[in-house]
């Protein structure tokens, strides 16, 4: 199968780490220029590679105030315009009050959705004027049913929505706009890893009653999947919300 990645250029964010930093090496591997975005230097950045092709790292906490503003200029100086943009950002930064301050809900919606908007306002109109583009969106199980806390799950919804309007509108120019929907994924030192070093018995209770495919996902299973979202092969999934939750949830319509 043929992605014609090769030479693409791809900006990754919230690269450092997990499915971003799995992203930034099947890129590589197709032969793509990589750009991670990261919030800081860590040993785990410096495994980043393929056959020594290594990314452009920019460092960058996209939480900041101006901080996508200044990502953006330090491309431009650079003269990077992504081809690809995979955004791998977002999290409940631990806010797990389901009455939650406005103020908290504003940081959690920010770093879910508003980064995202903020980052494709500025490189959506490169792509149109080039006619080819993609940009596939990390969401997750959580945008479509009760898996996490509220605001969370509030702001993947509302990072859905955008993707399959605003994916309508820009997919006459051959720019595809998708979002993935992981349901549990296991990555170092990431939220499962820390439940099955401290509560086990929790860990494979979940799994038992929640995950019909008796497991955990892996990194490599969302990582691939997000290649050929961001390929030729995905020119007519305009706007498309692909859930892949290994049968965690009990959804029965994915899409809006």
């Amino acid at each position: 199968m043929k992605l014609n990645l090769k030479n693409k250029t791809v900006l990754i964010t919230g690269a450092g780490r997990g499915i971003g930093k799995d992203c930034c090496i099947k890129f590589l591997r197709e032969g793509a220029n990589v750009v991670a975005v990261t919030r800081k230097k860590n040993l785990e950045i410096k495994n980043i590679k393929y056959n020594n092709n290594m990314p452009i790292f920019i460092y960058n906490d996209l939480q900041k105030k101006n901080a996508i503003k200044k990502l953006v200029k330090i491309l431009k100086l650079k003269k990077i315009y992504p081809d690809i943009i995979v955004n791998n950002i977002g999290g409940t930064l631990d806010f797990n009050d389901p009455i939650l301050h406005i103020k908290y809900w504003n940081r959690v919606l920010h770093f879910n959705l508003n980064i995202a908007v903020e980052l494709n306002y500025y490189f959506l109109p490169y792509m149109i004027k080039k006619n080819w583009g993609r940009i596939c969106h990390v969401s997750s199980i959580a945008g479509l049913e009760n898996q996490g806390p509220p605001s969370y799950c509030a702001a993947k919804a509302a990072l859905n929505a955008y993707v399959r309007s605003v994916g309508r509108y820009v997919s006459k120019n051959n720019v595809i706009m998708t979002s993935i929907m992981p349901g549990a994924i296991f990555t170092k030192d990431g939220y499962w890893d820390i439940k099955k070093r401290k509560d086990p018995k929790g860990y494979n209770k979940y799994i038992n009653e929640r995950m019909a495919i008796k497991r955990i996902g892996k990194e490599n299973e969302i990582s691939e999947l997000i290649l050929i979202l961001c390929s030729e092969i995905s020119s007519f999934c305009a706007g498309t919300n692909l859930l892949v939750d290994g049968g965690q949830g009990r959804v029965f319509q994915n899409n809006y």
